[in-house]
């Protein structure tokens, strides 16, 4: 008697279609993520806000895509790319909703705050492109969703302000918000599950929750200190709260047994020279962002 041994079916391929709409949700997500820094003025008008509070409202998004960065890789090798994007798009869609209906700075910058979710959106599209592409393609696909996400932000900066002067502020987020879920539905209904890969690691949730809180109170400690509305005791004690919010996540990513950050590299002179470029040119061009749109 023999047996028929059946070799394991391929990967699923990816067509054109959820390629695209992969591709269409990187340029959306860089035009929503990018909306903000040209209509400040008008928001600064419309809101009633200062422009210690229209940095504000600029940055806080970063908030959440610094702490979503490191584990949205992670996360989407434990629980699979397609769902774990779809929840990280969710959230953004949210986000966008709020920041699109906001009455006022606090639910604006909630939204803002959900909105970050989308930075985990290119590590979880490299995951499905490499899953169900082989490498030669792969390779391309990734270029392409990259180049979307960058030239989403030129796209963004370029028409937030006219779309604000034509429509209202509103429409700035609306729109790319709906982008954001019409292609997310299309990813969901045409991209293929990808299974979880079996790993050890584990996410370093306390890590996460200390890295968020020492980010949003030195934003908005750094935001009632510019605006005078803090006296000099009070915003001593800010300045002690935060150092202990670091001093905090430096302690528990020193013993965490698989950190979010790891601080040994950040100690070796390359790293050093990288995080010191980065903070030069980042913070040029926050400034630049900023100031050009005063």
């Amino acid at each position: 008697m023999t047996t028929t041994v059946l070799d394991p079916p391929g990967p699923v391929r990816l067509g054109r279609l959820p390629i695209g709409a992969l591709g269409v949700l990187a340029l959306a997500l860089g035009a929503l993520q990018s909306v903000v820094e040209p209509a400040l003025p008008l928001l600064q008008r419309e809101l009633g806000v200062t422009p210690s509070q229209g940095a504000l409202v600029a940055n806080t998004l970063l908030v959440t895509g610094a702490v979503l960065t490191p584990v949205a890789g992670k996360l989407g090798d434990r629980y699979g790319g397609k769902r774990v994007l779809l929840r990280l798009m969710a959230l953004v869609s949210a986000g966008g909703l709020l920041a699109a209906l906001a009455p006022g700075l606090p639910v604006l910058l909630l939204g803002q705050l959900l909105q970050g979710a989308m930075v985990g959106a290119l590590p979880l599209s490299f995951i499905l492109v490499r899953t169900h592409l082989p490498a030669h393609r792969s390779q391309a696909a990734v270029g392409v969703v990259v180049a979307l996400f960058t030239g989403g932000g030129t796209v963004g900066t370029l028409v937030a302000g006219p779309i604000a002067e034509l429509l209202s502020w509103h429409w700035m987020f609306a729109l790319p918000t709906i982008v954001v879920a019409v292609a997310a539905y299309v990813v969901a209904r045409t991209v293929p599950d990808d299974p979880p890969a079996a790993s050890d690691d584990r996410i370093d949730w306390p890590g996460v929750l200390l890295l968020t809180g020492t980010l949003l109170a030195f934003m908005v400690g750094l935001v009632t200190v510019a605006d005078g509305s803090l006296p000099p005791l009070a915003a001593g004690a800010v300045a002690v709260g935060v150092a202990g919010l670091a001093a905090g996540w430096v302690a528990v990513e020193r013993r965490a047994a698989a950190p979010m950050v790891d601080l040994r590299l950040l100690a070796r002179p390359a790293m050093v020279q990288a995080v010191l470029l980065t903070l030069v040119v980042t913070t040029a061009f926050g400034m630049v962002a900023f100031l050009v749109p005063q």
